[in-house]
């Protein structure tokens, strides 16, 4: 059993956003082997009532709390020092006071940081053996950001992703090794950080197929007589705030004039305005729900028309877990390993969506045929034990004592 530091962006949990699931998993295996010290942040006062589901997995736990509006204007001090703003966002001193105290008081056998900004309080501990979970490439998210926006802000996106990039480089450098969610996000940072080729790798999420099962005991959601199309995610996530205004304008409008029982659903916590001015005739905005799973059961179909998001979607394979066909971007399906047309369906422009949802409506039974396809898949392919296990190798070694010099 070795002594580990964990540092983890935002508080892993409840696991109901895809950092958040990825985190505490990675929590759960790690805890289950080894005594661990979390230090971490929470960003939604509703996430407070939830630390004593956390105390029993640490030895110790530290908290500090981040108000999104201070720590936007505090990372604008990155203008000044040349950094990346994201790490000003993440910068805290109570924080840093207590990494290095943990230090101090325990004999730690390895830091592992979730999410690239937590690397910044690892600098002070250089001695100390280090693992990353980069999650996705966050510097190429903010040049896509970039593409995506007007001047001022497509400058500043542009800014980020540079600087970001450079940090996370230094961070990989210096790690032991470090994981990114998918090979094409591994790729991908290899070409960008050439330097770390040999020392990343990827680190596929998981699925808990367990809870994400149909179960007879969830009833519906929806009115009787309705079409259910469902996305599900946190909406206050700008590539899933483009995903369903995007969905709406494009899509829907087409499909409710070929079936007007249809109707969609956008699943998820704090939906920003411009979700919330989405809903009308047609389409409903959930807001935070105290189970997902029943609005994913008892769909017609889950889609996910993402445009600018990156790596494996726990919302996928959550919905494929629930045996329900999903219809989703060609990005989502590439980044994971799925038979395309059997076990899921994937979809381009506006007519793609229209044709596969049609196709899915119109064929209830084979659109079964690929739920159930599609949740033998995740049951095959993608628990988070399995794929958790290639961690436990390099820690063991990360935590190994060098061996002694002998005398001569």
């Amino acid at each position: 059993m070795a002594k580990l530091l964990f540092l983890v962006h935002r508080l892993p949990y409840p696991p109901n956003k895809g950092d958040k699931v990825r985190s505490y998993h990675l929590l759960k295996h790690l805890a289950a082997r080894h005594e661990v010290y979390l230090g971490s942040f929470i960003d939604d006062a509703e996430d407070e009532q939830y630390l004593d589901k956390l105390r029993p997995l640490c030895a110790d736990l530290h908290v500090s709390r981040l108000h999104p509006g201070s720590a936007k204007l505090a990372s604008l001090r990155g203008l000044l020092t040349g950094e990346a703003l994201s790490l000003p966002y993440y910068r805290d001193a109570a924080l840093a006071r207590w990494v290095e105290a943990t230090a101090a008081r325990q004999a730690l056998d390895a830091v592992i940081v979730f999410s690239s900004t937590m690397a910044q309080y690892a600098e002070a501990l250089p001695g100390l053996p280090m693992l990353v979970d980069f999650v996705d490439v966050d510097s190429a998210k903010w040049a896509d950001y970039a593409q995506a926006h007007a001047w001022p802000l497509s400058w500043l996106y542009r800014r980020e992703g540079r600087r970001l990039l450079d940090f996370e480089a230094r961070t990989a450098e210096r790690a032991a090794c470090s994981f990114f969610v998918t090979d094409k996000e591994t790729a991908l940072f290899r070409r960008l950080a050439p330097a770390c080729k040999g020392r990343v790798e990827a680190l596929c999420n998981g699925v808990d197929a367990g809870f994400f099962a149909p179960d007879a005991r969830h009833a519906s959601p929806f009115a009787e007589g309705e079409q259910a199309l469902v996305f599900t995610g946190a909406m206050d996530y700008w590539p899933n705030v483009d995903a369903v205004a995007w969905f709406v304008a494009e899509v829907l409008p087409q499909l409710r004039q070929r079936r007007p029982r249809l109707h969609f659903y956008i699943v998820g916590r704090s939906p920003t305005p411009a979700v919330q001015a989405l809903t009308g005739p047609g389409v409903t905005v959930t807001g935070t729900v105290a189970d997902v799973r029943p609005y994913l059961q008892h769909a017609a179909a889950v889609v996910a028309p993402l445009r600018l998001a990156r790596g494996v979607q726990n919302k996928v394979l959550e919905a494929m877990a629930m045996a329900r066909p999903v219809v989703a971007a060609r990005s989502c399906a590439e980044a994971i390993e799925v038979q395309v047309g059997e076990e899921l369906l994937v979809a381009e422009g506006p007519q793609d969506y229209l044709e596969a949802i049609d196709r899915l409506l119109a064929q209830p039974q084979a659109a079964e045929r690929i739920g159930q396809a599609g949740r033998a898949r995740v049951l095959q392919s993608y628990s988070w034990s399995a794929h958790l296990a290639g961690l436990d190798r390099h820690l063991a070694a990360a935590a190994r004592p060098a061996p002694a010099m002998e005398a001569a």
